[in-house]
């Protein structure tokens, strides 16, 4: 298994970097052509969603990205450090900025689940975790 770890200042001009190297990794990894841009979109979308959250609470720490390369599998984890609600934690109440916040995040997700099969998100009050899947195939036999 083989890992590329990248890890951004919380800003939404890093985000494009992190595109690339996402879908570069992707290819080398032989996700096929045709899915790239799909990988560069999901990325991009949790990537901004990252920053987002970072910057609405002040943090300081750089958002994680993890490209693995698996047998048959390539995936990508997103990872924030920003507080999430816990199931039962309404925040400060109704009608507020945060109830924006709230739909733009799960826009966010809902963009990134059309985008990829294979997602999982996580969350919690210690940050969240999306990790995003394709299938790769294996580089074809070299021809001596």
């Amino acid at each position: 298994m083989a890992t590329v770890e990248l890890r951004f200042s919380a800003l939404p001009e890093h985000v494009r970097t992190a595109r690339l190297v996402a879908a570069a990794v992707a290819r080398r990894a032989g996700v096929d052509e045709a899915v790239l841009d799909e990988v560069r979109l999901a990325v991009g979308e949790a990537c901004s969603r990252a920053v987002g959250l970072h910057q609405s609470v002040g943090i300081t720490a750089p958002v994680k990205v993890a490209l693995i390369e698996e047998e048959k599998q390539f995936s990508i984890e997103v990872g924030d450090e920003a507080p999430h609600a816990t199931p039962g934690d309404r925040g400060s109440g109704a009608g507020g900025e945060g109830d924006v916040e709230t739909e733009e995040d799960e826009m966010g997700l809902a963009v990134i689940s059309g985008l990829v099969d294979d997602v999982e998100v996580s969350a919690d009050e210690h940050g969240g975790l999306i990790r995003m899947t394709w299938p790769t195939t294996p580089p074809a036999a070299v021809l001596a």
